[in-house]
């Protein structure tokens, strides 16, 4: 017989992890929505905005990175569930402000388990592959706020950053 441990879903009753059993639960539709900054110096903004980067296009290449991840999270998080995502997209943003990029991800999928891990994973892959492509000119680039911003569907809900 296993027990919830203090809440945590993922721990039995002599606290080993385990994945959960959804296959009870029903398919329900569900959206998760996270976000990520990549601070930089002004110059390497004013680089990728022109599109000087010497390894490419660096926003495009963001975006579909982090596309890609969002479909292998179950690969790279112990636990997570192989899911059929029916959406992923991933927007990489100018922020002048910051200065550097702002980095969102908006996951769906009609599933037994939610999709924050997906978008969480999108937004943290995205926010390193800028990181990587820039890094020659700017080592001192920061990666900050990855953070939930949103979700909905499932038992618990909806649930608003902030709110």
């Amino acid at each position: 017989m296993t027990r919830n441990l203090g809440g945590l879903t993922h721990l039995d009753a002599s606290g080993a992890a385990n994945m959960v059993d959804v296959t009870d639960k029903a398919a329900t539709d569900r959206t998760a929505t996270a976000e990520g900054c990549v601070v930089m110096r002004p110059e390497t903004l004013a680089l990728i905005r022109e599109g000087d980067a010497k390894k490419g296009d660096v926003i495009g290449t963001a975006r579909l990175a982090g596309i890609m991840a969002s479909k292998r999270t179950h690969e790279l998080i112990p636990l997570c569930h192989p899911l059929l995502l029916s959406k992923v997209r991933v927007d990489c943003a100018i922020d002048e402000a910051l200065p550097g990029l702002r980095v969102t991800a908006e996951v769906r999928v009609q599933g037994p388990t939610g999709v924050e891990m997906e978008a969480l994973t999108a937004v943290s892959v995205a926010c390193l592959t800028v990181y990587d492509m820039v890094k020659a000119v700017d080592r001192g680039m920061r990666i900050e706020g990855v953070r939930l911003l949103s979700k909905d569907g499932g038992r618990s809900g909806a649930y608003r950053a902030g709110a």
